[in-house]
């Protein structure tokens, strides 16, 4: 899985969205199938969402692309999966699952229609929705459940289905799903996987609660977060990249410990901080993810 700040929902059978979601400067697009893509419309968005995948796959920036499936209980899965599962696409989110069984479902389905449609063979990967209480308690099974699983993504929006299924009442201040976020997290990187996602800020009229809320999950460990409005990419490009004074300081913290270590010294003190081993691989993680952001930009 790629490094992705930001991944912006677009309407399935929307033309034209996904390329102005990459000029909006997105890292990702999820071209929704579900929630957002009206019943008498499934079938052509189907079509659309196939014609988007192939004209993101020759654009000149390279995004991640997702297509959001419907869940397995609507019967509508399978007809997704084998219109849009075809060369250019990254991954699936699968939305509104309840366990591993669910995953291993999915599994099947599309490693039915790789084959039938001539993808690689488990190339295609999946982006876990959290969508239920039933999900959050077996989120560990879950990711054990398919070596497509790339990451969690952890949803705690006001009103939609996660806080339907678990009864909690959204704030801005966000205290009432800490534990949730934090298990996705803890989830995610335990099952060695890199990029946990949170998602997503409905409040289009709040922007400095828009930025609150990526700041505090950057601060949770989130490396990315899944959004629903253009105006939301800037703020979550800035809080989840390095900023040109972390890129400065990790560098030169890098520098000063390999000056210390040519001397015979695993220990160093830099601006005023003890450094030692562990702290220069969080900086080099750092630097990493920084140059994935250059190297994304070309």
């Amino acid at each position: 899985m790629r490094f992705m700040r930001s991944i912006l929902f677009v309407p399935g059978h929307r033309e034209g969205w996904p390329a102005k979601a990459v000029a909006a400067g997105a890292d990702g697009v999820i071209l929704d199938l579900e929630d957002s893509v009206p019943l008498n419309l499934k079938a052509e968005a189907r079509q659309v969402v196939a014609a988007s995948i192939r004209s993101l796959a020759v654009a000149s920036r390279k995004v991640g692309v997702y297509v959001r499936l419907n869940a397995l209980e609507t019967g509508m899965s399978g007809d997704d999966i084998e219109c849009v599962a075809i060369e250019g696409l990254d991954g699936f989110v699968l939305p509104k699952t309840y366990g591993a069984k669910d995953i291993i479902a999915f599994d099947a389905l599309v490693t039915h229609y790789e084959r039938r449609n001539g993808v690689k063979l488990g190339s295609i990967e999946f982006l876990l929705s959290l969508e239920t209480a039933q999900a959050y308690a077996e989120c560990e099974q879950m990711i054990a459940a398919s070596p497509r699983v790339a990451t969690l993504f952890a949803g705690t929006a006001k009103d939609a289905d996660v806080s339907r299924s678990l009864g909690f009442q959204f704030t801005p201040e966000g205290l009432e799903t800490i534990y949730l976020r934090s298990r996705a997290v803890l989830a995610t990187r335990a099952a060695g996987l890199q990029f946990p996602l949170v998602g997503v800020w409905q409040d289009l009229k709040d922007p400095d609660g828009a930025r609150h809320f990526s700041v505090q999950n950057r601060q949770l460990g989130f490396r990315g977060q899944v959004l629903i409005h253009p105006s939301h990419i800037a703020v979550a490009n800035e809080v989840f990249s390095p900023s040109a004074q972390d890129v400065i300081f990790y560098s030169g913290m890098i520098e000063a410990f390999e000056k210390a270590e040519a001397q015979g010294l695993a220990a160093v003190v830099y601006e005023g901080q003890h450094i030692d081993y562990a702290h220069i691989k969080t900086a080099r993680e750092l630097l990493a993810l920084h140059q994935a952001i250059v190297d994304n930009a070309h």
